[in-house]
């Protein structure tokens, strides 16, 4: 039995009772509700009961459906987006999925541009949604053939609706009303700490707001914030020193800047993980191989986060995060054992 190996001190959440549990009417209100499951091996590792969010279990197969239906709210609210209407966005694939899932239930089209280095797999799902798919060469945001800046000027000259997922706090208000009230509910408001990864910065800003706003309501200590970063992102050096700064690289895809989006400024983050690709592969695949989890690099650098703040926090602490999307979307990559010999990155024995 697991629980006879999990560490004792602090009971189990209750189930949640939303999402999966219940039946839903529509694409929309089957968002969310993901279930809230204990990683086991890193919770006997370090003496602490670490939970990982299964974002997954979306319809679009990602956290970003979250984004999506939250921007897309949005612009309907506000009169923007009118039936019939053409939504642009520049990601990395996921919110672009997401949108166009969306999008199609509700009637609307979608333009996708997308750097050119993303997995096949992304390439290949978005087209067969059927997105309006615009590869583009991958570029630094401060060159204007970045893909988001591209997005920006194609939504202008189409008269279309920029979603602009880093800078639209919808973003990161759909995930303050809907992910951080689901964790203080899965863990009965005994949480104490939260760690994600960033690309808009919506999911980590959004659930710092609601976690700490239940919080105060409850009068409990709020939890600990902290941002995981991979090698090549400036977000480690912003929260660490106030510097921008940008070393090494990474094979993950939608997460790292070497700016601060809008979706962060004026959160309070408390401090932030720097995780090498070794470090989130050795996560990626100890889940799947022992666990059955099968999480795509991003996961896996938020699961090597949330041990490391387990192992400096101490033993009968709660830690959640986020397990953004499925290991099938990266096969050609993280589970290619050519592709990681070539970066020299472990690869598990089961692939040799």
């Amino acid at each position: 039995m697991v629980e006879s190996t999990i560490p004792s001190g602090r009971e189990a959440p209750p189930t949640s009772g939303q999402g999966w549990l219940g039946a839903s009417p529509d694409l929309d209100a089957a968002i969310g509700g993901t279930p809230l499951i204990l990683l086991r091996r890193a919770s006997q590792a370090t003496g602490c009961r670490i939970y990982g969010k299964a974002e997954f279990m979306n319809p679009g197969g990602s956290v970003k459906d979250r984004a999506a239906a939250a921007i897309i709210d949005a612009a309907e609210r506000d009169g923007t987006l009118k039936p019939g209407g053409t939504i642009v966005e520049g990601t990395a694939g996921n919110t672009g999925i997401g949108l166009t899932l969306v999008g199609n239930a509700r009637g609307y089209r979608c333009v996708i541009v997308m750097p050119e280095t993303q997995s096949q797999e992304k390439i290949d799902f978005l087209r067969m949604i059927g997105a309006d798919l615009r590869l583009v060469p991958a570029k630094p945001f401060k060159d204007p053939g970045n893909y988001v800046h591209v997005s920006r000027r194609l939504a202008e000259e189409t008269n279309a609706v920029w979603a602009n997922q880093f800078d639209n706090l919808a973003n990161r208000e759909g995930h303050r009303r809907t992910t951080a009230a689901e964790l203080w509910q899965q863990t009965a408001g005994r949480l104490d700490a939260f760690t994600c990864a960033c690309g808009t910065g919506g999911t980590l800003a959004g659930v710092a707001l609601g976690l700490r706003a239940l919080a105060e309501r409850d009068g409990s200590a709020a939890p600990r914030i902290v941002l995981a970063d991979p090698e090549g992102s400036a977000l480690y050096g912003w929260v660490k020193d106030g510097s921008l700064v940008v070393e090494g690289s990474s094979i993950t895809e939608g997460i790292g800047q070497s700016r601060v989006p809008g979706n962060l400024q004026g959160i309070d983050i408390d401090d932030a993980e720097r995780i090498p690709d070794a470090e989130a592969l050795d996560q990626v695949f100890d889940l799947l191989i022992h666990e059955g989890i099968s999480i795509g690099g991003s996961a896996g650098i938020n699961v090597a986060a949330a041990i490391r703040v387990a192992r400096a926090m101490g033993p009968g602490h709660t830690i959640a995060t986020i397990l953004c999307d499925g290991g099938a979307r990266y096969q050609s990559k993280l589970f290619n054992p050519a592709f990681l010999r070539e970066r020299n990155l472990p690869v598990p024995p089961w692939m040799s």
